[in-house]
């Protein structure tokens, strides 16, 4: 049985279902919640018992470090190891029974700056998948995926590396590019955000699907450290939209036109995908004239899914 599903609400900031449950101890119960994990039991091999496919390089990629976000009860967090030359990274997949709004929170601390070329993915596949599915550069038909990528995006712009946080979005009116082909569009909060260096922070992705094949009424929104800083859905104002995407205004622009993340009722969200995907190519369009050895890692913790807003993590004190 899925769980309850998020009402149509105004947005909320700050604490969210996560304050009922300090250190997330227990988060699992909620009626919300669909998938959660602390990184706290066992080893490496273990993580093959929770997710659906692990991608462990050599045995070398995925490791768990004595490392976690304040107001975690935990001592440890997953650390995910990529080296240009050597490979490119590793995942963790999860899929589970579809839902219409899906609110994925997780705490990362990047330990280098360094380019990232893709990073954590969810969405939805339809039949739903044991593994992650590989489509780059095509256009999803509509009644069969589309995925929704949060993830640091490198600049030249003065942005300390790995960079601001965008979107990555593939869906099935989604805009071509000059080459032809469809590559993920690029979608921009209002205000760069930067993404922080050897600091923990809250991520917070919602992604609320059309309410009927024909409607455009689908919404994508992110949180840092419980803030709100972006919303996109109908009539949100956007800047001029091409096939790198666009970035989000306070006023003037068009207003967007929505998300119609799907044309069949029967595409739902059902997946998540903790990914670290680092390739020389990323490196070298970023302006590193000389990847070759080196590495990137990054750090996870407190991963959870959930059909309601989550929130950073609570305090037994702030309860």
């Amino acid at each position: 049985m899925a769980p309850a599903q998020a009402k149509d609400e105004a947005l909320p900031d700050g604490p969210g279902l996560a304050r009922h449950h300090p250190g997330d101890r227990g988060i699992e119960t909620h009626k919300a919640v669909i998938f959660a994990e602390r990184f706290e039991q066992g080893g490496v091999a273990d993580l093959g018992k929770r997710f659906s496919e692990v991608k462990n390089p050599r045995g070398e990629a995925l490791a768990f470090v004595d490392d976690a976000p304040t107001g975690s009860n935990g001592k440890r967090s997953l650390q995910i190891t990529g080296t240009i030359g050597k490979d490119t990274g590793g995942h963790c997949y999860t899929s589970f029974d579809g839902v219409e709004t899906l609110f994925v929170r997780f705490y990362v601390k990047f330990m280098d700056r360094q380019p990232i070329h893709h990073f954590v993915t969810m969405g939805g596949y339809r039949p739903r998948t044991r593994w992650p599915q590989g489509h780059a550069g095509t256009k999803p038909a509509g009644h069969e995926r589309f995925t929704v990528a949060i993830e640091p995006h490198a600049t030249r712009t003065g942005i300390p590396l790995p960079g601001r946080w965008s979107f990555y979005t593939y869906w099935n009116e989604m805009k071509g590019s000059a080459d032809g082909k469809h590559w993920g569009n690029g979608l921009l909060p209002q205000t760069d955000q930067a993404v922080p260096h050897d600091r923990w922070q809250c991520v917070e992705v919602m992604v609320r699907l059309n309410s009927k094949p024909d409607r455009r009424d689908g919404e994508l929104a992110l949180w840092l450290d419980g803030k709100r800083v972006a919303h996109f859905k109908q009539g949100a104002r956007r800047s001029p939209w091409t096939g790198m995407g666009f970035r989000l205004r306070d006023k003037g622009g068009d207003p967007f036109e929505g998300f119609r993340w799907r044309t069949h009722a029967d595409l739902k969200a059902n997946f998540v995908v903790l990914s670290l995907y680092i390739t020389d190519r990323a490196m070298r369009r970023a302006g590193v004239k000389d990847p070759a050895g080196r590495t990137v890692r990054v750090r996870f913790d407190h991963v959870v899914a959930a059909t309601q807003y989550i929130g950073p993590l609570a305090t037994a004190k702030g309860r």
